[in-house]
């Protein structure tokens, strides 16, 4: 099933999404160097980090609820999808409170801000994966002459 917000030939939340959840990953890996006993300065990055990250997920959002308005209902893709996107709501969410937690104090977040975070990745390892069975074992946002031998998406070029 083709997606429907198309950049060039390719699905915009595909390219969207790549970089909050970049994002949002480091910052809990610097989470954990700071609390390891790293520098302040892993805690600071990480706030900077996630905010960017909120901002990204919220970006590529409305491109991933376009793409779900157009599978068929009653499919398991559906299914997975809503899944797939009220959990990543779940994840912004939980993230943006982590962020909020932490402006008062960046080098040195409150406990709640950590756990927020931790939290919110644990979901998102979990939605990230729903959005890969989305595209590959779903064929959502796939292009539907899409083979090994098909022409760039910006060639005016026709499989014949």
């Amino acid at each position: 099933m083709e997606a429907r917000a198309k950049f060039l030939g390719h699905p915009v939340h595909q390219m969207l999404i790549v970089l909050p959840l970049g994002l949002l990953t480091t910052a809990v890996v610097f989470d954990i160097i700071h609390l390891l006993g790293g520098s302040v300065r892993w805690a600071d990055v990480a706030y900077w980090m996630i905010g960017a990250g909120v901002i990204g997920g919220l970006l590529a959002a409305p491109f991933g609820l376009i793409d779900w308005l157009a599978v068929p209902p009653g499919t398991r893709a559906k299914r997975v999808g809503a899944v797939h996107g009220l959990g990543n709501l779940a994840v912004v969410l939980l993230f943006a409170a982590s962020w909020l937690v932490r402006r008062a104090n960046p080098t040195a977040p409150a406990w709640t801000a950590y756990l927020f975070s931790f939290f919110g990745f644990s979901i998102a390892a979990r939605t990230a994966w729903l959005g890969g069975e989305m595209v590959t074992r779903l064929g959502v946002g796939v292009h539907g002459d899409a083979q090994v031998n098909a022409p760039s998406s910006v060639s005016r070029q026709q499989r014949v």
